[in-house]
């Protein structure tokens, strides 16, 4: 049976971190003496407090985690987090609908980037950087986090991380997880110093470039402005916004190789890699095509546009520089594809992801070649090694899994008065975890807040069932899983 014990204790010490992020934000509240300061006072003593009931009951708990232990943990941990999470924008006022709350902070953990907040420009600097330090937790994974920070807390952190990573293929860099892990967050820190610095210099003042490298980084499109980074009109910033959102959806073990080990000739071989960058190139040739010949764009304004976009949506970033739902209806079909797809596994982007669309084009091709060579012996490779059997079945479940959810989300959405164009989009930004829809009624810089109470939390667990990949949470639901045996 599922040891709660363990898992009490578990959520009450995250819980305390959590409520350290909103002390942060505390500060930030305190230089800016705006009316946020009360809220994240009262957030914090709450998160602290709940944080030191929860360890109280898992106080005499062993820390050794089952495999069914680590897929409670995981799930439970995003909902807890969301839970204490939505604080701040209830006390402060800044959401006072519970429905709209949750899914704004589910939005950011999951650094889907969706949001219900009609003009984010009125809310405090302490509210915005929330918003930001959320996508930025949530960029690799909460309990990834803690295995980094602490890893002796998470017993059977191999088990945990089988349970969040994303892609079907997790690489580690050590023997030991916490030390991969530590790595990582290395390089997810120097990325995100790299790009603050960089939007600082490009005009930016520091409390924006510390959000925006937050969210640019964590993949995740939460904004200080309603404009998106079209409020700053700079050609640079938008510029330094591509490269670090292409550079936030490489692996980050292909990163650490190339930055710590110098081995760039690795990540320049990787077939996930080529497969991202083939896809990025072919799609924003075809999109400036269509923006020059179609809509009369000069060559340099169509080429950033394109590219803005195409990389933002097959990041799952969201991030805007154009309004992409006054394009040709084709184009929609592309960047429709890209959130589909996603970037690469192991980095801070959603989707389906590029290297399981290179597996799938690969089996596909296996079964044309045995049609003309029936006893043919063909083995799936990736990088050279041959991929498990298992890990195809595993991979077809996933696309099944994974469509289906996208029909029925449609379906769900479309009947609950949204038209189809935008019922498909929110479905594609729900399961990617995009947050950018292609018309202009839900578009890439506007609110989701005319969606119904019920379907914003529906929404909001969606965005979760698509940050763990689906099955992680589907588990939870079937019955041998809370079997005694």
């Amino acid at each position: 049976m599922v040891n709660w014990r363990i898992i009490l204790k578990i959520l009450g010490s995250l819980l305390f971190i959590e409520a350290f992020f909103m002390t942060w934000c505390l500060i930030m509240a305190l230089c800016h003496h705006e009316d946020d300061v009360m809220a994240f006072v009262m957030s914090a003593l709450i998160t602290f407090s709940s944080a030191f009931l929860f360890l109280l009951q898992g106080r005499s708990a062993e820390n050794s985690l089952s495999r069914r232990d680590a897929y409670v943990v995981v799930t439970a941990t995003w909902l807890v987090f969301s839970v204490f999470g939505m604080l701040p924008f209830l006390i402060h006022g800044s959401l006072t609908n519970l429905s709209e709350a949750f899914f704004e902070t589910m939005s950011g953990f999951t650094t889907t980037g969706v949001t219900t907040i009609d003009d984010v420009e009125r809310l405090p600097h302490g509210i915005l950087f929330w918003r930001s330090l959320m996508q930025w937790i949530g960029g690799l994974g909460i309990v990834f986090f803690t295995i980094a920070l602490l890893p002796s807390l998470v017993g059977g952190s191999v088990k945990v991380f089988a349970a969040e990573a994303t892609g079907p293929m997790r690489s580690k860099m050590h023997p030991r997880l916490s030390t991969t892990a530590k790595w990582i967050w290395s390089i997810y820190l120097l990325l995100t110093a790299a790009c603050g610095l960089s939007f600082w210099a490009a005009g930016m003042d520091w409390f924006d470039a510390l959000n925006y490298a937050m969210t640019t980084t964590a993949t995740g499109g939460f904004s200080t402005h309603n404009g998106s980074t079209v409020f700053f009109n700079s050609v640079t910033i938008e510029y330094l916004s591509i490269l670090f959102m292409f550079l936030a959806g490489i692996n980050f073990t292909l990163l650490y190789m190339s930055i710590f080990r110098l081995r760039i000739g690795t990540v320049v071989r990787n077939s996930e890699f080529r497969v991202y960058v083939s896809i990025i190139a072919v799609a924003t040739l075809f999109i400036m095509y269509m923006l020059v010949y179609r809509l009369h764009y000069n060559y340099e304004p169509a080429f950033r546009s394109a590219l803005f976009q195409v990389v933002s949506f097959m990041t799952t970033t969201g991030l805007s520089n154009d309004n992409a739902g006054m394009w040709p209806p084709i184009t929609w079909f592309v960047l429709g594809g890209l959130m589909f797809i996603g970037a690469c596994a192991g980095s801070t982007t959603g989707g389906f992801k590029c290297i399981r669309g290179l597996m799938l084009y690969k089996v596909v091709r296996n079964e044309i070649r045995h049609i003309l060579h029936p006893n043919a012996v063909l083995p799936v490779k990736v990088n050279g090694q041959s991929v498990p059997q298992s890990r195809l079945v595993s991979l077809l479940a996933m696309l099944l899994l994974y469509l289906g959810m996208l029909i029925g989300v449609t379906v769900m959405v479309n009947g609950s008065g949204v038209d189809i164009t935008n019922s498909v989009t929110i479905a594609l930004s729900l399961v990617s975890n995009v947050g950018a829809g292609l018309d202009t009624n839900i578009g890439p810089v506007m609110s989701w807040a005319d969606l119904t109470d019920a379907m914003k939390w529906a929404c909001a667990l969606l965005m979760l069932v698509g940050r763990l990949e689906i099955l992680a949470v589907l588990v939870l639901f079937t019955r041998s899983f809370w079997k005694e045996n």
